[in-house]
């Protein structure tokens, strides 16, 4: 029943009944993510996909086979979330989930803990339907996130800096107002909304080899993956994430190494804000089957990736949105790509489809450059 709430759905038998012939062991599906994209379009926008000959030109590999000229030549599309409205992919989850609310519910309005693009996504969700969104976010916040809460609505409520302190906190403004949380990722209606950007995608590219998605808790490459693995099983998905200044991995590699979430490793010291979560309950299960890849990538990747965007595409993206292009110039896609290639092929992945998901920067720093 596509009525049904997506937790009622998963509570319908255990991980992996079926429902209608498809395994229901994931928080979301491909029927769940195209009724997200139906219920979201006429608030969020679809995005476009970006082409860039110069950075096209950086992928060809440095020997070239004289018999297969063409075999080793790999095309980027940018899929550009830069454009979703507040500046990120995190809309998309939030006017979904905040959509599939009661009328009473919404009207007692929504609340979440984050200093990052989901809290203004679901401030301006909010504003979008007319109800309150209360935002709890932690000291040392930047500023330029707050102001974009501000400027869509949301009630701030500061805490402290930590994951208890927001809980508590987050806990008791719902008590106080009856407001709904809506967390940033491990939510099936979060994930169903991200997922939207998939789909989106095989329509506008349907033949790509590869989609790298930047991963932090998992919301927006979970939807992806479940969209896209729907449609085209074919089609590899790669997660581009940050391993940090001290180049130590985080959670989503090392969990995908050994087969198991890990959910005591500190997050990466990083230039990537966005991506510092830890994979969820929700979110882990559809990275353990429909990922094949992590790609790890260091700030200095992430910052050379920032400046061909800015310099070659002129695009506004943050770290964290640059993410999946410094995956694709690795080493490492370049090994998995010769690695996986079938007979008498040079790659595996030729059309290769990258999100930025994101290009909310704090541009003080260029107007003083200039003396405004």
């Amino acid at each position: 029943d596509s009525t049904r709430h997506p937790r009622e759905r998963l509570a319908m038998g255990p991980p992996g009944s079926p429902r209608g012939g498809v395994s229901h062991e994931y928080a979301a599906d491909l029927e769940m993510i195209q009724e997200a994209r139906e219920r979201i379009a006429p608030y969020a926008k679809k995005t476009p996909v970006h082409r860039c000959a110069t950075i096209d030109a950086l992928m060809r590999p440095d020997r070239v086979d004289l018999e297969t000229p063409h075999d080793s030549d790999v095309r980027l599309f940018f899929k550009c979330e830069t454009f979703q409205k507040g500046g990120a992919f995190k809309f998309r989850g939030a006017i979904n989930a905040t959509l599939r609310l009661s009328e009473a519910d919404r009207e007692k309005g929504v609340v979440t803990h984050s200093s990052g693009n989901h809290a203004a996504a679901l401030a301006l969700a909010a504003k979008t339907l007319d109800c309150p969104a209360y935002i709890v976010v932690p000291e040392g916040a930047p500023q330029c996130k707050l102001d974009a809460i501000e400027t869509y609505g949301g009630r701030i409520t500061r805490c402290a800096a930590t994951v208890s302190d927001r809980e508590a906190t987050c806990a008791r403004l719902q008590r106080e107002t009856g407001a709904t949380l809506i967390p940033p990722y491990d939510h099936p209606d979060v994930i169903a909304g991200q997922g939207t950007i998939g789909v989106e995608f095989l329509e506008q590219v349907p033949d790509l080899d590869a989609v790298i998605v930047p991963v932090s808790g998992g919301g927006m490459i979970s939807g992806i993956a479940l969209a896209v693995k729907a449609l085209n099983p074919n089609c590899v998905v790669l997660a581009a994430e940050p391993g940090g200044e001290m180049g130590n991995r985080a959670d989503c590699y090392e969990s995908k190494r050994v087969n198991e979430v890990q959910t005591d490793m500190p997050p990466p010291v990083t230039i990537a804000d966005g991506l510092r979560a830890r994979l969820g309950r929700l979110t882990w299960p559809v990275v353990r089957d429909k990922v094949d890849e992590v790609l790890v990538v260091s700030d200095v990747d992430i910052v050379n990736a920032m400046k061909l965007i800015y310099e070659r595409m002129k695009l506004v993206v943050e770290p964290s949105g640059a993410a999946g292009l410094a995956a694709a110039l690795s080493e490492s896609f370049k090994d998995f790509n010769a690695k996986n290639a079938g007979w008498g092929r040079t790659v595996r992945c030729r059309k290769v489809g990258i999100v930025l998901c994101g290009g909310n920067v704090d541009l003080g720093v260029l107007w003083k450059s200039y003396g405004a």
